[in-house]
């Protein structure tokens, strides 16, 4: 549903209520207060990514991956501030299948942007894992180092600890074979 159709039903069960409220019946009033609040919630909370989010820390991909395809429109259902999220979401859920397609998705997350650190570092670490897998290791770093200035609550610290000590790793095999 278009977020303007939300905004309108949020109104109208709105002015309802208050007329519940005038004519003196107080407890339709109230239920008819409370409906209009999750009506007015749900436009700055999508329902379908509140479910997709829930799944992914479920770990199950493929609802997680369902509930985000019932988003059609994203710049028509979700609010901009969602719009980085959602391409987050589809990066994590590609990262699983084919990590290197999914770069485009972080970097999308990105340029839209995202308002907790943690989120922005941890597509930084993404974007990092899939530099050191096409080898490239200047990328790989600045990738890294962006994810290790916006982790502001060192919640990806021994994530980002593993990828540096995986990335000395590589730069040994690569002297190795040479």
């Amino acid at each position: 549903m278009p977020n303007l159709i939300r905004l309108i039903a949020a109104f109208a069960l709105l002015g309802a209520a208050v007329t519940l409220f005038v004519f003196g019946h107080w407890g339709w009033g109230i239920l008819m207060l409370l409906v209009a609040i999750i009506v007015g919630v749900t436009f700055f909370f999508n329902e379908n990514m509140l479910i997709a989010q829930f799944y992914l820390r479920k770990e199950n991909m493929e609802k997680t991956a369902f509930w985000l395809g019932k988003i059609t429109n994203y710049e028509k259902q979700l609010i901009r501030g969602q719009h980085g999220y959602y391409f987050l979401l589809i990066g994590l859920i590609e990262s699983r299948t084919a990590p290197l397609k999914s770069e485009k998705y972080f970097k999308r997350a990105l340029s839209l942007g995202l308002k907790m650190s943690h989120n922005t570092a941890m597509a930084y670490l993404s974007l990092a894992g899939i530099a050191m897998a096409k080898r490239n290791k200047r990328e790989a770093n600045r990738y890294l180092q962006e994810a290790k200035r916006t982790d502001k609550n060192k919640l990806l610290a021994e994530q980002i600890k593993t990828m540096k000590d995986q990335m000395t790793l590589m730069d040994r095999t690569q002297t190795r074979f040479r």
